[in-house]
């Protein structure tokens, strides 16, 4: 039998093979991997003429990952920072040439207009996209979140004419029914949701000592 027999030059030619890219998520993430799939309303048993479920659900996460809302909303002409009501100060009113024919400035929050008909999940199932199975603990999920640049002015007063508000990369980790708010947490560099200590937060930053 001579077909199994090694030859003898077996590591140059391992040297020279040329291996692609691996598939593999290697950056590391604090977001489980379930919770950047979408939501698809189709069968789990596919019908003849239709594409795979797994084949939908990733051609809409490829999708919407190529979508960005700061973008889109600069396509409609819309400045993000002036989204955010500020205080009304009437000495120091920019002239009509530059507020585009809006004599006053924005004061309504942004929650007056909120819509939640038409949304794909409720608050709850967004959240739980977090639970990993197998694991107590629930994860942060990613979102975006129109936030101050400046987070001691933010806090101290988050209508002060000073701050400039972007769409920010963050971590939700809890929702609030009563008051309708959601938690949320600024990644890092590193797309991290991480405490001062660099641990990552978990179960909506609730340690178990409270």
């Amino acid at each position: 039998v001579t077909k199994f027999r090694m030859p003898s030059r077996l590591r140059s030619l391992l040297d020279k093979q040329e291996v692609g890219p691996s598939t593999e998520t290697l950056a590391e993430s604090d977001f489980p991997v379930q919770s950047f799939r979408p939501k698809v309303q189709m069968p789990f048993e596919r019908l003849p003429g239709q594409n795979p479920r797994k084949v939908e659900v990733e051609r809409r996460r490829r999708l919407y990952l190529t979508f960005d809302i700061a973008e889109l909303l600069a396509s409609k002409g819309i400045d993000s920072n002036q989204l955010m009501p500020r205080h009304y100060d009437p000495d120091n009113l920019p002239p009509l040439e530059e507020t585009k024919d809006t004599v006053f400035p924005i004061y309504l929050p942004l929650k007056v207009f909120d819509n939640d008909e038409f949304d794909c999940r409720t608050p709850e199932e967004w959240i739980s996209l977090g639970l990993e199975p197998g694991s107590s603990d629930r994860k942060p999920v990613p979102g975006k979140a129109l936030l101050p640049t400046d987070d001691v002015l933010g806090h101290e007063d988050p209508k002060s004419q000073e701050l400039i508000y972007k769409w920010i990369d963050v971590g939700v980790l809890d929702y609030d029914k009563e008051s309708d708010l959601y938690l949320v947490h600024k990644t890092d560099k590193k797309g991290l949701v991480r405490d001062a200590e660099g641990r990552p937060i978990l179960n909506g930053g609730v340690t178990p000592e409270g």
